[in-house]
């Protein structure tokens, strides 16, 4: 990760919390220590944050937003797993047809997917302005974002509102990632996630999780939706067979990539 992306999550972070300490910045980041500590001496040379001891804290003038979201930086995200993500996103892409309108939840299993999509021409409706991003400067498609509020940490773009443009999009399929999936359903991290993504789950035909092998079986507090609303589960062959069994039983279409690594 470049110095200047991680200075900015620092900076999303502190927006969120009053303080942080090194050790949840080398946890968060996966970064060493001596990194974390060489980039808070700079923002707080620059004035952007204040050093204490152990860790830094928002300055005094700085306003703490009221609004936060939970789960991992999508920088951060986007390292772990990369190249089984990157199986998984081609088997994702590989359903996909010229001419099909499709929803791209955020994530950074279903950005992998944007380096199988360049060579497409589809509609797509996405809340992850990266993925946007990527396809409107590498490809033919037509890509839609909602209205809402960008959410830098996770690269996504949310609406409280339910008119927005998402109920005049209607989709033959939604992707989406999730941190944990198992018999009891698909998870999630945050209730205001759970609200976006209800809201492009009913403009879509079929739901599509991308899930590798460390998500699966994975249960939470948060329940996006149970099995019987997921029509595909894409993993990795490193997945645990019986948490797949207990998926299929719910009549769900299980597909594994084999793991390379």
């Amino acid at each position: 990760m470049l110095e200047k992306q991680r200075h900015q999550l620092i900076l999303d972070i502190l927006d969120e919390s009053t303080f942080i300490s090194v050790r949840d910045l080398c946890a968060q980041l996966n970064s060493s220590e001596a990194t974390i500590r060489r980039d808070l001496n700079k923002l707080a040379s620059a004035k952007k944050i204040r050093k204490i001891r152990g860790g830094a804290q928002v300055l005094d003038n700085k306003t703490v937003s009221n609004i936060r979201l939970s789960g991992n930086a999508f920088l951060v995200d986007r390292e772990r797993n990369a190249s089984t993500k990157q199986l998984i996103a081609k088997a994702a892409t590989d359903m996909c047809e010229d001419g099909e309108s499709i929803i791209i939840n955020g994530g950074t299993s279903t950005f992998m997917m944007s380096e199988y999509l360049v060579e497409r021409k589809m509609n797509i409706l996405t809340n992850s302005f990266v993925l946007a991003h990527e396809l409107l400067e590498n490809s033919q498609n037509q890509v839609t974002l909602p209205g809402g509020e960008v959410y830098r940490k996770q690269s996504i773009i949310l609406s409280s509102f339910e008119n927005d443009t998402t109920q005049n999009y209607r989709g033959s399929k939604m992707f989406m990632g999730s941190p944990g999936v198992s018999e009891f359903g698909v998870m999630e991290t945050d209730p205001l996630l759970i609200l976006a993504e209800q809201k492009l789950r009913k403009r879509a035909d079929k739901l599509i999780v991308l899930a590798d092998s460390s998500k699966i079986g994975i249960r939470g507090n948060l329940i996006f939706c149970g099995l019987d609303d997921v029509d595909t589960v894409i993993t990795d062959s490193k997945a645990d067979p019986d948490a797949l069994d207990r998926i299929r039983e719910h009549g769900v279409n299980v597909i594994v990539v084999e793991n390379c690594d």
